[in-house]
């Protein structure tokens, strides 16, 4: 009886934590598509497929499952630039990176974009574990950019990839803000041929 009691137990646990990451998924493509004020816990616990009341059996107030969703979404956005980066020879990782962050496909996007383009004008003013998210985010693509560098762990090193992640994310943020394709082409263009140009 005490066997069966705990395979309910762990079948509950683990239907409870694959629900929990569904939501999770939901609301990180949400942040990014609508912003964190455009995102209520009733429209993502909808298209979760879930009822508005089960929220509060998952987290403790919207502001932990904004932060919970922007750790996805900073996940998969530096899972997305380490696989570019994996999968081409050394020498030429950081110019892959930079041709798929400032590509047509990564402005069209932004619900699986980056995070820092689609939210960094909102989360100075989000909650103290939102921004810390960000910011442990934001150290780690400084870092695996300038780990691309051939003199990585010297200061120019690191000077270069600040200034290359904040080019990076400015040039995608204007390039989606605008309504001219070819203006937010032209952003985009320029930034990646300073960039690469810059990091040779």
């Amino acid at each position: 009886m005490i066997i069966m009691s705990n395979k309910k137990h762990n079948a509950r646990t683990t239907a409870k934590e694959a629900t929990h990451e569904r939501i999770v998924s939901v609301a990180a493509r949400a942040i990014r598509r609508s912003g964190y004020d455009g995102t209520s816990v009733a429209d993502v616990m909808k298209e979760a497929g879930l009822t508005h009341g089960g929220f509060y059996a998952h987290f403790a107030s919207r502001e932990v499952m904004l932060a919970e969703a922007m750790h996805q979404a900073c996940v998969e956005s530096a899972t997305a630039a380490t696989d570019v980066a994996a999968s081409v020879r050394p020498d030429t990782a950081l110019t892959s990176m930079l041709n798929a962050y400032l590509s047509r496909a990564h402005v069209e996007h932004v619900e699986r974009g980056c995070p820092l383009a689609a939210l960094g004008s909102e989360t100075s003013r989000q909650a103290p574990e939102v921004r810390r998210v960000t910011t442990r985010h934001i150290k780690e693509m400084i870092d695996l950019i300038a780990r691309q560098s051939p003199d990585w762990g010297q200061p120019s090193a690191h000077q270069r990839a600040l200034v290359t992640l904040a080019t990076m994310v400015g040039a995608l943020l204007l390039a989606r803000a605008v309504d001219e394709r070819g203006l937010s082409d032209d952003l985009r263009e320029a930034a990646l041929k300073h960039l690469t140009s810059a990091n040779d």
